[in-house]
């Protein structure tokens, strides 16, 4: 029998958070976002494409800022036929196997737009860690409040411009009132010290009991003093109280990272990949 491609609605919601779930881990982001803002295009801010067969949905692809795709590796790539040439996604991102299938099929069927890259990160490690850190906690992180804001933000916005190459702040500010909106629900965690933050990291998204840290930044004239293990052991500790599983994604050339990780009592579950426009 053909496969079926249309727009997910909330009526989908059941089979998508079943195929999301297979694996939450990989797929905390779209749960994440399932679960913030339903699958009604107009709510969520983009479509998402479902690929069905004999009633069952087979693959998904989320296709807003970030485009990521979920499900069989055959039924992701007819997926690539509704995206359409006219590329307004910043970044492909997702399980490795199937980020780098789509982005193959996007560059064969629609050519430029989606084969013109910045950057392609294709082996990016997913670990996890399910118990207490292996080491000692640095008893100065904690979860920073409002009254942390402009030096977090500062630090955030130094993280993101060193990680991805390019500046994240807007006209509109959307970064920083999605900063202050982590910060309002108690996700970003810091220390600081005399009013200025040193160190962060943040539960970038979450579901039910696994959360994914993002934005881990260390100041620079602490690095290298081995400050970093004992202040993710801290996050780690601070998130266990809310997530049974604390997961997170580093690229595969940044050795030290993946060193501190294993330190801490991470372990490797998967493997991730993005590219980046």
């Amino acid at each position: 029998m053909s496969t079926r491609i249309r727009v997910l609605d909330d009526a989908d919601l059941p089979a998508a958070r079943e195929l999301a779930s297979a694996d939450p881990v990989t797929n905390v982001f779209l749960l994440s976002r399932m679960t913030e803002g339903g699958l009604d295009r107009s709510r969520l801010g983009c479509p998402v494409h479902g690929a069905w067969r004999d009633g069952e949905l087979l693959a998904m692809l989320h296709v807003g800022a970030n485009l990521v795709p979920c499900g069989d590796p055959e039924a992701v790539a007819q997926l690539a036929g509704h995206v359409g040439p006219w590329r307004r996604s910043s970044s492909i991102m997702g399980c490795s196997d199937l980020v780098m299938a789509l982005h193959a099929e996007l560059s064969r069927r629609w050519g430029h737009p989606w084969a013109h890259t910045r950057e392609i990160r294709a082996h990016q490690p997913l670990m996890a860690i399910d118990g207490q850190p292996a080491i000692a906690c640095d008893p100065r992180v904690r979860r920073i409040d409002e009254s942390d804001f402009d030096s977090y933000f500062r630090a955030a916005v130094a993280m993101y411009t060193e990680e991805v190459g390019v500046s994240p702040l807007d006209p509109g500010g959307s970064y920083s009132r999605h900063m202050r909106a982590l910060v309002a629900r108690g996700q970003c965690f810091g220390i600081v010290d005399d009013g200025r933050v040193r160190w962060k990291s943040d539960i970038g998204v979450a579901w039910r009991d696994v959360c994914q840290i993002q934005g881990v930044w260390l100041d620079p004239v602490l690095r290298g003093h081995g400050t970093s293990a004992s202040a993710m052991a801290g996050v780690v500790s601070l998130c266990l109280r809310r997530h049974s599983t604390v997961s997170l994604y580093v690229n595969d050339f940044n050795t030290r990272a993946l060193r501190m990780y294993r330190q801490v009592g991470f372990r490797p579950v998967g493997e991730m990949a993005t590219v980046l426009y």
